[in-house]
């Protein structure tokens, strides 16, 4: 049994690690890597300007990192930084140029995400949908504890 625990959480992982390869090959020629795009991406979906610590926490990462990702989003004219409402909070606005990209980097993530999850049917998806979201709120869980 343990050693098929061992086996599903290293095939987790090396999968991630797939995944985020094969999409950043995609996104090459955009100059782009899902670490850049997704913040891009979080920004488009949000009903709202979004404040930096705001997509920090979407992102999972800290504040330093996220400045280092919008400092280089800002130099590729793809994002701009406004004072808000909260003089101290800026707030992250999609250039026209961003808009741009971010829609044609969805459309190359979807192609991806399409063709990549073909081979499995309806039962395969939502199996390995609960699968996952049970490991999820396991680790989760055991975060919480911590």
């Amino acid at each position: 049994m343990h050693q098929r625990h061992h086996q599903l959480g290293a095939l987790i992982a090396q999968t991630g690690r797939q995944w985020r390869q094969t999409l950043d090959k995609q996104l090459q020629p955009f100059g782009l890597t899902q670490a850049t795009w997704l913040p891009l991406w979080h920004l488009a979906q949000a009903d709202e300007p979004m404040r930096q610590k705001d997509l920090a926490a979407l992102l999972a990462v800290d504040g330093s990192a996220v400045v280092r990702i919008l400092d280089t989003l800002e130099k590729q004219q793809l994002i701009e930084r406004r004072e808000g409402t909260d003089r101290r909070a800026k707030t992250l606005h999609l250039t026209d140029k961003g808009e741009q990209v971010t829609q044609k980097l969805t459309e190359v993530v979807q192609a991806l995400r399409q063709k990549v999850l073909a081979p499995l049917d309806e039962q395969e998806m939502d199996t390995t949908i609960n699968v996952l979201q049970t490991v999820l709120a396991s680790l989760e869980a055991e975060a919480a504890q911590e």
